[in-house]
């Protein structure tokens, strides 16, 4: 007969300090504000994307002179190829810049989170678990 051995692991009771919660509620308020901007970096990634698309679609029209429709607000309004394609331009650039902006404050957010992981970690150790479910 083989027989088996059991580890057993001793479970520390750690007491939970009013401190301790509020960096715990930080750290999750903080992994859903990242899960945030992380979507809608990607939604303005397609935004980029398809004006792109739309630049490379005009760059190819023969007609100089077609009127090309423009979507501000509500309604669409003709231009030309040449003020289209500045008009997809700006707006390009301006997309760039919010990306890179939420691109920062998701940077600036993980630092607080790397921090506040090690604090936690360092009092409750494997009692804890900050590690973010990849399902």
């Amino acid at each position: 007969m083989a027989a088996t051995v059991k580890k057993s692991v001793a479970v520390e009771d750690v007491n939970v300090t009013f401190e301790d919660q509020q960096k715990i509620n930080k750290f999750a308020r903080s992994t859903n504000r990242v899960t945030e901007l992380k979507d809608e970096i990607e939604a303005k990634k397609k935004s980029l994307q398809n004006l792109e698309d739309a630049s490379e679609d005009i760059l190819m029209l023969d007609d100089d002179d077609l009127s090309i429709p423009y979507h501000i607000g509500d309604v669409f309004i003709s231009h030309t190829q040449e003020d289209t394609l500045l008009m997809l331009e700006a707006a390009k650039e301006a997309l760039k810049e919010e990306i890179k902006s939420l691109e920062s404050r998701v940077t600036s957010i993980q630092e607080v989170l790397g921090d506040l992981k090690i604090q936690l970690y360092a009092k409750f150790g494997n009692n804890i678990n900050l590690e973010a479910d990849e399902s």
